[in-house]
């Protein structure tokens, strides 16, 4: 019986980057030596991307796994692919790739997926009406308890960003309406049960992000921190005595210390902490994109099993070009193994449950 991690990857639409990530990624030897990994997808669609990436492109063979060398679950369909050009079909393929990955994770065939990027759109086009990946994995593994926590390893001196979403895929002139003590203390819940079980940090220090601008300034430029954000975290902070929670933290200034620990010298590194709580999607990439686009992970937690994804879209407009950043699908992979690991250290369920 292998210990090793069973990782199930999803191909992502079928016309954006997703194959020739994939086949990057898996053509390094260092990313497939600690896991077992299974290709979700259409074993025709990433033979045909190969040989086009290899014919059209300056890619040599050693830049690319062989797909006959890989272990592929094979999803066809009636699928209309042009690299660069996605429709409803190749929305409608990503779509069945993903819940097949789940379907077999359930199953106990994988402990995690790797999801490469779909196209929300095609999938409205398709029929199937979800913000995004992360809402039909909560769905499919009934759970309402769930978060978009992003990861990244500094290259400079291997320091770990982490940064939550308290709300994701919704519109800005929503997200006053939507923030409540309720939520934020689910997603503080979420946040701390994550960095102990998957990251084995306990007694964690969390920066909380204010919603306005300065904080709101004592009401001058938004009410939401005198009303209820203030008072919240004060009974926050008392409910957990082993936690420091630093905040409100004015957005255009909580981002500049791990902004400094991300770009500094190893053993230079200034007090920060061991995550970011953001109110607001933008609020919590535009900074993690900026520091780390080609090798942050978004990994969704609250999940039974674990699901990571590069941070970056489809890219149609490059798909096929041979030009595509294989590092944040390799992060991808990488973090997913390390979670799973940390999960079989603290539930006897989790360890090794696919046993095929």
């Amino acid at each position: 019986m292998s210990q090793l991690p069973h990782l199930a990857i999803t191909m992502g639409d079928p016309a954006g980057i997703g194959s020739e990530v994939i086949l990057k990624a898996l053509a390094d030897p260092t990313v497939t030596t600690d896991c077992h990994i299974s290709i979700i997808g259409d074993r025709w669609l990433l033979k045909a991307t190969y040989q086009h990436l290899l014919t059209q492109t300056d890619i040599s063979l050693k830049e690319l796994a062989n797909p006959d060398n890989l272990s592929i679950i094979d999803c066809p369909g009636e699928v209309q692919v042009a690299l660069g050009e996605g429709n409803f079909s190749t929305g409608a393929a990503s779509f069945n790739f993903l819940t097949t990955a789940i379907d077999l994770t359930q199953q106990g065939k994988f402990q995690g997926i790797v999801t490469a990027p779909i196209a929300k759109n095609l999938w409205q086009q398709a029929g199937y009406n979800y913000p995004g990946q992360t809402e039909v994995l909560a769905e499919k593994a009934e759970v309402d308890r769930f978060g978009m926590l992003f990861a990244a390893k500094s290259p400079h001196n291997g320091w770990i960003l982490r940064a939550l979403l308290a709300t994701t895929h919704i519109p800005l002139s929503q997200v006053p309406q939507a923030l409540n003590p309720e939520l934020m203390s689910r997603k503080l819940d979420l946040l701390l049960d994550s960095l102990s079980t998957d990251f084995g940090i306990d007694d964690a220090t969390i920066a909380i992000a204010g919603l306005n601008p300065h904080s709101g300034e004592a009401g001058n430029l938004g009410t939401e921190e005198v009303t209820w954000l203030n008072s919240w975290l004060k009974k926050e902070q008392a409910k957990r005595p082993n936690t420091k929670l630093i905040g409100l933290i004015p957005p255009d200034t909580m981002w500049v210390k791990p902004g400094q620990a991300w770009f500094g010298n190893s053993g230079k590194t200034p007090s920060v902490a061991d995550a970011y709580l953001a109110l607001y999607h933008d609020q919590g990439l535009i900074p993690v994109k900026l520091m780390a686009f080609d090798c942050a992970v978004n990994t969704t937690i609250g999940l039974p099993f674990v699901r990571t994804s590069p941070d970056h879209g489809t890219a149609f407009d490059i798909a096929g070009k041979g030009v595509a950043e294989a590092n944040s699908m390799k992060a991808a992979i990488e973090l997913a193994v390390d979670i799973i690991k940390s999960r079989m250290k603290f539930s006897k369920s989790f360890v090794n449950s696919n046993s095929q």
